[in-house]
């Protein structure tokens, strides 16, 4: 890209190694403008250094990097996040997730929920964002995974959302809620997918969970009914071979109208359960 490129040139040169949605994504970056200023200003010229950032960029994706790490950000179920390299990238089917757990905490009724796991904080900040009479508290291991939840929880949840560092339910103590939420790590540690694709830049603690990638599923149904309400909900995010799995798992805790949900592809991808009532 030699000397000062338009839009379109710089456009044109970057299609020729990355696909067409992830060149304007990128140049979008740099510009800090939107797709309608990209095709209306097509002949505008970059500066010197606005070409050298979208190389760079473009460069980085060539090697692998997930988009979502290079612009800082990520859209889920209709809010702009922060992520990191420290945190997941949020991702559609997750959105499943949230929906359930929305459909269990009634509009303008007063809730507590558990986050395990927050990562970005994707889920218990949609929710808080969602119910806003509903008290969300997010929980995560890491203490830079926490530091991005945070940042989001500022911006688009803060008046109910509380942040712990912990491990699951470790400094939770004898707290209950109406409803515990998680999408943790599910991927078994020798899984060929880890060295493949976005999955080779994203932190392998929050993706890899044993032999089997059961681990960290099986602690959290073990102690859930431990920190929910008469009648509180489980729900959990599972790789799509594991519904059986867990629901052999909530039932052998106790856990009442065990149920599992397709994510859009008709993939098994969210089982939950009720705790009995009092």
């Amino acid at each position: 890209m030699p000397g000062a490129p338009t839009i379109r040139e710089a456009l044109d040169a970057a299609q020729k190694a990355t696909s067409r949605i992830e060149a304007r994504v990128l140049l979008r970056e740099v510009l800090q403008q939107t797709d309608a200023y990209l095709l209306a200003h097509d002949d505008e010229l970059l500066t010197a250094e606005q070409a050298q950032q979208y190389v760079a960029l473009v460069v980085r994706r060539v090697a692998g990097e997930p988009i979502a790490y290079i612009t800082g950000s990520r859209e889920f179920h209709g809010r702009e996040f922060v992520v990191s390299p420290a945190v997941l990238i949020p991702r559609p089917e997750t959105e499943l997730l949230v929906e359930l757990a929305l459909q269990r905490l009634p509009a303008g009724a007063p809730s507590r929920v558990l986050d395990l796991g927050t990562g970005s904080g994707c889920i218990g900040i949609t929710i808080a964002a969602e119910r806003p009479q509903t008290q969300v508290t997010l929980v995560d291991a890491s203490e830079a995974g926490l530091e991005i939840a945070r940042a989001n929880a500022a911006q688009l949840a803060p008046a109910n959302t509380t942040l712990l560092l912990s491990d699951w339910y470790a400094v939770i103590g004898d707290e209950r809620y109406d409803l515990v939420v998680a999408n943790p790590p599910y991927v078994a540690d020798g899984d060929a997918h880890l060295q493949q694709g976005d999955l080779r830049f994203e932190p392998r603690s929050a993706l890899a969970s044993g032999v089997d990638g059961l681990s960290d599923l099986q602690q959290i149904i073990a102690r859930a009914p431990q920190h929910l309400c008469a009648g509180g909900w489980l729900l959990l995010e599972h790789g799509f071979d594991q519904a059986v799995a867990c629901a052999w798992l909530l039932e052998a805790a106790g856990f009442q109208d065990v149920f599992n949900a397709p994510d859009l592809a008709g993939r098994p991808r969210v089982s939950g359960g009720r705790v009995c009532d009092a």
